[in-house]
């Protein structure tokens, strides 16, 4: 009788559609929770590698069973999120060939159907459920690598105020400010306009109103409009009241 190892025993009777030779993955039984895939179980596998030196530096945990369980918990919250997989488990979620750089094959399984969900809805889940998985074990996209599903942006924040009323608002402003420049503008030029007049008859009114001093003699300044009559220059005729 041939001996067999007891996690490998456990295995068969536990998941006898997942058990085979590991000839995709090359899984050894280091781990208890460890599979062998093959056909369509290994398409519906996902490799997963984490750089927690990396990241954290001399911070960084060490990966043990308990981040594993850890793990599992979390993609097991990220199913439960897909409709109709309400009843997924941590025991659902089996981890395989785990290694000291910590990198590791997952799949997601239904016991009651005795196979491996389809790729499909794991990538699915853990899109949805990427930021959450992250913020879980201190890493980001780059430092937690789940190959075979691409990282998502973080979904857009709706703005409290449609986008349309800030549009009007800003055109709104803009035409305001526009009338008041245009209303301030046309006072002033009106304001220089009522001024300059008044300023030309002053500047005439203090031309008149000169005198000027020649010799010490005050004299009186020539009325450049209506004209002024030197007496010196009068004759005695024109100086008699006329007929």
């Amino acid at each position: 009788m041939t001996w067999m190892d007891p996690r490998e025993v456990f295995l068969r009777n536990l998941h006898p559609a997942f058990y085979s030779t590991c000839n995709n993955l090359h899984c050894t039984w280091d781990s208890f929770e460890c599979i062998g895939l093959h056909g369509q179980d290994a398409e519906n596998a996902f490799k997963v590698r984490l750089s927690i030196r990396t990241a954290l530096g001399d911070k960084a945990y060490a990966w043990d069973a308990n981040e594993e369980y850890l793990f599992k918990a979390m993609v097991a919250f990220s199913m439960r999120k897909v409709p109709n997989r309400e009843t997924t488990e941590i025991s659902h979620v089996l981890l395989c060939n785990v290694t000291q750089r910590v990198s590791f094959w997952f799949v997601v399984t239904d016991p009651s159907r005795n196979h491996t969900l389809p790729a499909v809805e794991v990538q699915s889940a853990i899109r949805m459920n990427r930021n959450r998985i992250n913020n879980a074990f201190f890493l980001n996209d780059q430092t937690l690598e789940f190959l075979r599903i691409p990282s998502t942006l973080a979904p857009p924040t709706d703005p409290s105020v449609p986008i349309w009323i800030i549009i009007f608002g800003v055109i709104f402003c803009i035409v305001l400010v526009a009338t008041m420049l245009l209303i301030i503008s046309g006072i002033r030029q009106h304001r220089r306009k009522n001024k300059g007049p008044s300023e030309m008859e002053d500047s005439e009114d203090k031309c008149e109103n000169v005198i000027t001093i020649e010799n010490g003699i005050p004299c009186d300044p020539l009325d450049m409009k209506g004209g002024h009559i030197n007496d010196a220059f009068v004759t005695e005729d024109e100086r008699l009241t006329p007929l």
